[in-house]
């Protein structure tokens, strides 16, 4: 069987019934604060941010969207967090997801470093554990069972899909198409497509990549010029800024709304059924992410969730969510 992180074969690719597509998911990271420029440690994060979760909540609801939370250990046994979320998962309103942080989450069993962050670099049985471990508390303590999983760090690995599958897991979401992972110990997504595809078809396991696209004119050439000037990045920052060729993925952190704006555009025409959002829950109260440092900020963010909203409804691409996802995928015959 073909490992997780290897490139699919074209054959792979998912099909979805007539008018479902175009369709959009809004994806939330769900985890704990902490330093992002410092080691990994086991304690000294922090969850203030979780009052700020209501309050998306509340605004995905007004906005009809349908949000997933792809919540880690911490987040998973904080009783706030269930209080916030509970409610809203269990009527529909919002799904939940796993998101594995290795070094916050228990069995302890291996050594803090940055490759063991990535959780798929674990022996398979600590991984297994660790995700066992998250998964039923999730469903101790939001009363639902999960069926879409993101590794932190879109750390993949060789034994992944395997415990996917025997957990009863219907889609991952971890491949980060364009971004490359292997320079710190993680995985390498550059050549990954866009587009959903089979990970095992036998066993109905779903990729579903995060959404990143080049813009410009050189848009077409991206898949190997881009990488040829990773150590060159003076260059690159040129070619974005004569808007020759950039690198769009669809999130509020680091993207403006216009430049995410023309990534939904540049998806649309390359008829990309499915478009995946993404953001780090730690970025809806200022000073916990270095893209929300204070309330303007955290107002920049709002808005730009408004227009990239308001651009998606413009473009006919609607809200959907991963129990439709699984209902209107083509099953393998």
């Amino acid at each position: 069987m073909r490992s997780i992180t290897d490139l699919p074969n074209p054959s792979a690719a998912a099909h979805f019934a007539a008018r479902f597509a175009p369709r959009f998911l809004l994806t939330v990271d769900t985890e704990e604060e902490f330093d992002w420029n410092a080691p990994f440690q086991r304690d000294g994060h922090s969850l203030k941010h979780l009052p700020a979760l209501k309050v998306f909540q509340a605004f995905c609801e007004d906005q009809g969207v349908v949000p997933v939370y792809l919540i880690d250990y911490p987040i998973a046994t904080s009783p706030l967090a269930s209080t916030i979320l509970r409610e809203a998962v269990q009527a529909g309103r919002a799904e939940v997801g796993v998101q594995l942080h290795p070094w916050v989450n228990p069995p302890f069993d291996e050594e803090i470093s940055n490759f063991n962050s990535f959780a798929g670099n674990l022996p398979e049985g600590i991984e297994r554990e660790k995700f066992r471990v998250l998964h039923d508390r999730i469903v101790e303590n939001i009363g639902v069972k999960p069926r879409i999983y993101r590794a932190g760090r879109y750390g993949l690995g060789p034994n992944s899909a395997a415990l996917l599958k025997d957990m009863g897991m219907t889609i991952d979401s971890s491949v980060r198409s364009r971004f490359d992972y292997s320079a710190s110990g993680g995985r390498n997504y550059r050549d990954h497509p866009l587009h959903p595809y089979w990970i095992d078809k036998a066993q109905g396991l779903l990729e579903l990549p995060l959404t990143t696209v080049f813009a410009g004119p050189l848009r077409r050439l991206g898949d190997w010029l881009y990488p040829a000037l990773w150590r060159i990045p003076a260059l690159r920052g040129a070619l974005a800024h004569l808007r020759l060729l950039d690198r769009i993925p669809l999130t509020p952190e680091g993207v403006t709304a216009t430049e995410a704006v023309k990534g939904i555009d540049m998806a649309l025409n390359d008829g990309l059924p499915i478009l995946v959002l993404s953001f780090h829950s730690p970025s809806l109260h200022p000073g916990h992410t270095p893209y929300v440092r204070d309330q303007a900020d955290l107002d920049r963010l709002y808005d730009w969730w408004r227009t990239v909203l308001a651009h998606l409804k413009h473009r006919g691409v609607e809200p959907t969510t991963v129990g439709e996802i699984m209902g209107a995928v083509e099953r393998p015959a």
